[in-house]
């Protein structure tokens, strides 16, 4: 049980901590005021042995631009950036961890290689993507499908991390990483 004061003091450190976040600008997480949006998956980041392995299923090299669909703390578009020469984008909907992908993009130094979109990953523009990493449940993922066949340019690499498209969609690979299970996918010729 965690005692109260440290409690209070982790919301105190935490919320002057977002204000320290502010003088580093923003990286588009809104234009005007910002909707509120309910997020359907709850935050819950990948490890970095499993970050890796996506990325490597996945191919990924510095002629790619990687789309991570519900980014969170934005660990997988940055590590994009920095270990593979790649460009990154995330869209999250949560602007909690949104806030904290910046940071750590700024900290890594790839800030001039990825950027983060605060919004809804079913209306976010992905038509660039040369690579999708998803770690979304399965309902959304199969919601999901249609977008990425449509948007998604034939040959584009589609990464999952636990879950996949379920039946509708089975995957090319499936690969272990550590207690992590990778799904990899290619989107096909039309």
């Amino acid at each position: 049980m965690l005692c109260p004061r440290f409690v209070l003091l982790a919301i105190a450190l935490l919320v002057s901590g977002c204000a320290a976040l502010d003088r580093l600008g923003d990286t588009k997480l809104t234009d005007g005021v910002a909707p509120v949006f309910d997020p359907e998956v709850p935050y819950f980041p990948s490890t970095d042995a499993a970050v890796s392995a996506m990325l490597e299923l996945a191919r990924t090299g510095p002629e790619d631009v990687v789309y991570d669909l519900g980014c969170g703390d934005g660990r997988i578009v940055i590590a994009a950036a920095r270990d593979f020469g790649a460009r990154g984008v995330g869209v999250e909907i949560d602007p909690v961890p949104l806030r904290m992908a910046v940071y750590r993009a700024h900290r890594a130094g790839v800030g001039d290689r990825v950027r983060f979109v605060r919004g809804d990953l079913f209306e976010a523009d992905i038509g660039e993507a040369t690579v999708v990493t998803l770690f979304l449940f399965e309902t959304l993922n199969r919601r999901l499908l249609p977008k990425l066949l449509r948007e998604l340019a034939p040959g584009t690499r589609i990464v999952a991390h636990r879950y996949g498209f379920g039946d509708t969609w089975p995957p090319e690979r499936t690969v272990q990483a550590g207690a992590s299970t990778l799904y990899l996918w290619t989107v096909p010729k039309r």
